[in-house]
């Protein structure tokens, strides 16, 4: 990836509000350049979206938990991904090693709800186990990854 991209990928990882025009003041570049850039970037898919992060509390969504899933077959795999998705109250789902085969990040209002949602996914097909860690506070949360620029 080329410096400039880096740059401007870092930019608007701080501040996706940021316009052309001060992007383009801060990487030392014409408007028209990083336009260019950033609809590369965008069409190339190294931008994935810009959105808004909302603080979850504010929404009286008070309990974060972290759900390790183990599933009896790969064979459903593709289907509980899918049911992932449609779940609201499901914010990621990975595919991970050790004793489950996924860990999901979940967001509800509060423990009975979390209940109800445990409740509903171990009734999914070819899940077998599932085992919840609840938060009791953040430290560091964030959307961001580590850009480096070589130099």
């Amino acid at each position: 990836m080329k410096d400039l991209d880096r740059q401007i990928c870092s930019l608007l990882q701080d501040n996706a509000r940021l316009s052309l025009s001060e992007i383009a003041d801060q990487v030392g570049s014409s408007v028209p350049t990083v336009s260019e850039h950033v609809k590369k970037l965008e069409a190339d898919g190294v931008i994935r979206e810009y959105t808004t992060v909302l603080d979850a509390v504010s929404f009286g969504l008070e309990v974060l938990a972290f759900i390790f899933v183990d599933l009896d077959s790969s064979v459903n795999y593709d289907n509980f991904r899918r049911q992932c998705r449609t779940r609201r109250e499901i914010l990621e789902c990975h595919a991970v090693t050790g004793t489950a085969s996924h860990l999901l990040k979940v967001r509800v209002r509060s423990t009975a709800a979390l209940e109800q949602l445990l409740s509903a996914l171990q009734q999914w097909k070819g899940v077998s186990k599932t085992s919840t860690n609840v938060v009791l506070s953040s430290h560091k949360e964030t959307l961001s990854i580590p850009l480096t620029i070589d130099r």
